[in-house]
């Protein structure tokens, strides 16, 4: 089973939190790890922004991707929020294991 890391940003820690424990009470991700909050510069709407944001690192399979997405879009207050795949190359047998044991091979 093919494992994937899928990166978003939130606007805060209250959001992070719980985006991470549905994502993972549902299992849709074995781990969502809860970065320290960044700033964000980007341009939206013709105009330049600068946000504060908190980043998750979100442990998934590739066949729970779509439904991943589709909660995400749910739980997610941007119009258009940054979610993207990183396929892995490689990692621990055991790590990468768990993970696909931890999620729903059919969401």
């Amino acid at each position: 089973m093919e494992v994937i890391m899928v990166l978003c940003n939130v606007p805060d820690a209250a959001l992070a939190q719980q985006i991470a424990e549905a994502l993972v009470g549902e299992q849709l991700a074995a781990c969502v790890n809860i970065m320290a909050p960044c700033r964000s510069v980007y341009r939206w709407q013709g105009k330049l922004e600068n946000a504060s944001e908190v980043p998750l690192q979100i442990k998934t399979t590739a066949a729970a991707y779509p439904a991943l997405q589709a909660r995400l879009l749910q739980l997610h207050p941007y119009e258009v929020p940054e979610i993207v795949v990183l396929p892995l190359a490689a990692g621990l047998p055991a790590y990468l294991t768990w993970v696909a044991a931890e999620v729903l091979s059919s969401p």
